[in-house]
C-alpha cells in the first residue's frame, strides 16, 4: 500500500522518455502510448505468474523460496514472515 501511494505521487511528477504527451492517472490508459504499455505490462505480469510464479504442488502455498537466488530464504525467515502475516 505504501509503494502504491508513492506510485500516485510520483507518476504526476516523473515522466519516462517517450511519454510525454501521456496524461497522469487512470486517463494513461485510454491515450496510445499509455495503451500500449499497460497491455505490455499486463502481458508481462501474466507470464510471470503462470510461469515462474505459479505455485507448485510440492511446496506449501505461497512457499516460493528464493526466487532471486539472494540466499536470505531460511527456514527462519519463513517463520517470521508466517508469524507476522
Amino acid at each position: 500500500a505504501m509503494m502504491a501511494a508513492l506510485g500516485g505521487v510520483v507518476q504526476h511528477f516523473v515522466k519516462l522518455p517517450g511519454f510525454d504527451t501521456v496524461p497522469s492517472g487512470l486517463s494513461a490508459v485510454t491515450t496510445a502510448p499509455g495503451t500500449y504499455a499497460f497491455a505490455a505490462l499486463f502481458l508481462a505480469a501474466g507470464a510471470l505468474e503462470l510461469g515462474p510464479w505459479s505455485e507448485n504442488a510440492s511446496k506449501d502455498p505461497g512457499n516460493f523460496g528464493d526466487p532471486a537466488g539472494l540466499g536470505q530464504y531460511t527456514e527462519e525467515f519463513r517463520q517470521r514472515e508466517l508469524n507476522n502475516g
